[in-house]
């Protein structure tokens, strides 16, 4: 009989992006990356493209892309930003699976997944088989096939979803144990037996026969070593982790096993530092030592046919033991975050969504039917439009579904509709009611969804929704007594959010104060482009006076505004904006306010500026948070410049008396400490931004060690990984350059004297590669008498007897 092993990794992120701008912004808790995202790829995502396998000696001797050994999903969502943010950790995941069907006899690793983590069993059958449909179709797209499995978002599942699944060909999905309700041979008479309670044998593939008459595979994963993976110490060591797999395979049966597990995706890396490391040994181990067959759930099913029928448990997941009640109750699941918290808020924010959703549901069967064949298919179809929204692509959208030759308008009402179906979707990312608080960002985020469902409901139906949908909200309690409830949480979190074409007009015309835009310019999702636009200065004064067209790339709505900014100086910006209302209009303002700001008289600007633009006053409050940030640390570096000069001066003047306590063994007094601090910190930081200079990287460090100082080792990893992974690339263009080999050796090295680790794995990756491919150029020219060779080999071999990498 043949073993077999398959690992998956469920790669997740809930979708970040702020619904009116499609972008991820600035998230100050993954600091000091930019946003959660970014900081996960930092840890896993990327990690586990190029993971290392070390020998008994801890030394690197493979690089290795764990992606093509093992199962994976990625949430479409997540790659969607990975493709644009983070292109070569993406390629290389799409790589992987190519190198998988290889592997797999033909079988790619990657499984597709329900579009956006929606709860399954919760969904109406529209939404159930749209986000089927989607998950497939941006699995195409980047993958290249069609997805032989799929991933239900916390493997939550009823009849209903497999029949939708069945229907699109899927041949199989992944449930937890305790999901399976009864089993019994695939052969006429065969008796039913109770597998609940996880008493399912997860060494097999099952068959289960829908209503409908068609079947679908499942799988239902080892619930103990998964559990132990995610929550215990059992990805400490990949040795461990290989013996725990093997050691599940049970010599009565009769049949070919499969042991296999299934966990999120960042426990390798992210929930578990160096956990992609311990998972590459272990499929090394396995593979070197014929412990077992590796295989992914394709293979294994193909060569081997379910001899087992299965029932599941309508309503069930792998993260509830109460079903899915998660999702849509107070049932006492959590995180522990807070102590004592209830989740009473779940209840009424689900109902709030259904509310919200249903309502609007004949609203756009209605409208859309004035322009669409069918209003549902075109839905399902605009999958197409979001994947790729090029004016000429978003066309041959309306070609096809359209009933007739649309204006101009009614196309825009099109996109609205469907915009308003899309995050109605996107609202019901089940991470908004996974945590313990109604205030947090999972939840918040779909609350934004349903924010941006409203608006363009309100502007295209003509309805009010908002009121009514807080009422729902008003009975979700927070556990935060000063948030009150849902309510409150909304206006506090999520309406300053909510913007329109005029406030990316002000963002526009405010941020045109601080940087030069050319005449036409990409805002994000928005096009910005210049009818007229004068900027006037007088000393720390500037004025901008501008009529500029704001477009949407997601709605194609555009409108011409009129602007006037004046800054004052410091943070101190004052800016007026409107709707275009004609030339005349705009001339009389334009002049009157030039007049005023070249008289000097800033209070009269101020007054016209109040008088021409009424109550549509607007200032650094109203930017995008990144631009916002942006621009604040540049309207304060000043301040920060002046603020580094005094430290530096006290640090400077006193450096004799700092000197004198040093001799005298007596530790800095605080105030002259912060000082020292404080100037040595931000130099250190600095060195690794700028041309890195290694004498003065050495006397920081004597400095840092002289006054037992503190180092901000969150930022100095950072930015020294950064410059490593920068100067990574003159190595590639020019590995025989001994200079650079000798450069990196001595930077390791004085990293490690205070005790900062940078993340090498890209350094080993191609030290690794150039070990491979150039390292045996070197040694036959050597062997010839070539000086430099024998220079170059013994300052490379120095670099990986410090790097630990192990070159055969």
């Amino acid at each position: 009989m043949e073993r077999y092993i398959c690992i998956h990794g469920h790669f997740y992120q809930p979708p970040r992006e702020n619904p009116w701008l499609e972008y991820v912004e600035l998230q100050d808790s993954a600091y000091p990356y930019h946003d959660w995202n970014e900081r996960i790829t930092a840890e896993c995502y990327e990690p586990n493209t190029a993971s290392r396998i070390l020998d008994p000696e801890w030394m690197v001797v493979d690089i290795v892309n764990n992606y093509s050994k093992i199962s994976f999903n990625f949430g479409p969502t997540l790659l969607s930003w990975m493709e644009k943010k983070q292109p070569e950790a993406y390629e290389a995941i799409i790589e992987a699976d190519k190198f998988s069907r290889e592997r797999f006899s033909g079988h790619g690793s990657a499984i597709a997944q329900a579009y956006n983590h929606m709860i399954m069993p919760l969904a109406n059958r529209q939404d159930k088989y749209t986000q089927v449909l989607w998950g497939i179709e941006d699995f195409k797209k980047r993958f290249g096939r069609y997805p032989e499995g799929i991933w239900l978002p916390e493997t939550a599942c009823d009849t209903e979803t497999l029949e939708v699944l069945a229907e699109f060909g899927i041949k199989f999905t992944i449930l937890a144990p305790r999901q399976a309700k009864r089993a019994r041979k695939i052969k006429s008479g065969a008796r039913w037996f109770d597998v609940s309670d996880g008493k399912i044998d997860p060494s097999t593939a099952y068959l289960c026969r829908l209503p409908s008459g068609k079947t679908i595979s499942i799988f239902f994963y080892d619930g103990p070593i998964s559990q132990d993976l995610a929550f215990g110490g059992l990805l400490v060591n990949g040795e461990t982790f290989a013996q725990r797999l093997v050691s599940a395979f049970n010599e009565s049966r009769q049949w070919n096993q499969i042991v296999h597990i299934a966990t999120d995706g960042e426990t390798y890396g992210h929930h578990q530092k160096f956990g992609d490391m311990a998972l590459a040994y272990c499929l090394h181990l396995i593979e070197s030592q014929s412990l077992a067959n590796i295989t992914n759930y394709a293979e294994y099913l193909a060569k081997n046919p379910p001899t087992h029928q299965v029932e599941i448990f309508d309503n069930s997941s792998w993260s509830c033991i109460h079903g899915i009640e998660r999702w849509r109750e107070n049932c006492g699941c959590n995180t522990g975050r807070f102590s004592g918290a209830l989740q009473a808020w779940r209840k009424p924010l689900r109902e709030g969504m259904d509310w919200l959703r249903d309502f609007l549901i004949p609203l756009y069967e209605e409208r859309a039917r004035n322009y669409l064949k069918d209003p549902w298919n075109a839905r399902n179809e605009y999958i197409h439009v979001i994947l790729d929204r090029n004016k000429d692509n978003v066309e041959q959208f309306f070609r096809e579904n359209a009933l007739r030759e649309l204006s101009f308008e009614e196309k825009k009402d099109v996109l609205k509709l469907l915009e308003i179906q899309r995050n109605a979707m996107l609202m019901y990312t089940s991470c908004g009611w996974f945590f313990d608080e109604i205030s947090g960002l999972e939840t918040t985020q779909v609350m934004r969804y349903a924010a941006r469902v409203i608006q363009l409901a309100e502007e295209i139906f003509d309805v009010s929704v908002e009121k009514e949908y807080l009422q729902f909200l008003e009975k979700a309690p927070s556990n935060i007594p000063e948030f009150e409830n849902g309510a409150k949480v909304y206006e506090m979190f999520v309406k300053p959010s909510m913007l329109d074409l005029l406030r990316v007009g002000a963002h526009y015309s405010i941020s045109s104060l601080f940087k030069e835009y050319p005449q036409s310019t990409q805002i994000l999702c928005y096009q910005a482009e210049n009818e007229f636009y004068e900027k006037t200065e007088a000393g720390k004064l500037k004025l901008v006076v501008g009529k500029t067209k704001i477009k949407s790339e997601i709605t194609w709505d555009e409108d011409l505004f009129s602007f006037a900014v004046l800054h004052l100086g410091d943070h101190n910006v004052n800016g007026g904006i409107r709707k275009f209302i004609g030339d005349e209009s705009f001339s009389s303002m334009h002049r009157e306010i030039r007049e005023s700001f070249d008289k000097g008289d800033i209070p009269e600007v101020i007054r016209l500026m109040d008088r021409h633009f009424e109550t549509n006053n607007y200032s650094l409050w109203h930017l995008f948070k990144d631009e916002q940030r942006k621009i604040l640390h540049q309207v304060v570096s000043p301040v920060f410049e002046s603020v580094e000069m005094s430290f530096r001066k006290i640090y400077e003047d006193n450096y004799s008396l700092m000197n004198f306590f040093h001799s005298l063994q007596i530790p800095l007094p605080k105030p002259l400490a912060v000082t020292a601090e404080y100037v040595i910190n931000k130099d250190l930081k600095r060195i690794f931004e700028n041309e890195l200079d290694i004498e003065k990287l050495e006397s920081l460090i004597k400095e840092l060690k002289k006054w037992s100082i503190e180092i901000d080792k969150a930022i100095i990893t950072f930015v020294s990984t950064s410059w490593l992974n920068s100067f990574l690339e003159k190595i590639k263009q020019q590995p025989e350059e001994i200079s650079y080999i000798e450069k990196v050796e001595k930077i390791l090295s004085l990293l490690k004297s205070l005790n900062i680790e940078p993340d090498i794995w890209k350094l080993q990756k191609e030290i690794l590669f150039i070990g491979k491919n150039i390292s045996s150029l070197m040694k036959e020219r050597a062997l010839k008498g070539d000086d430099f060779a024998n220079r170059w080999i013994e300052v490379f071999q120095a670099l990986c007897n410090y790097l630990k990498v192990k070159i055969q």
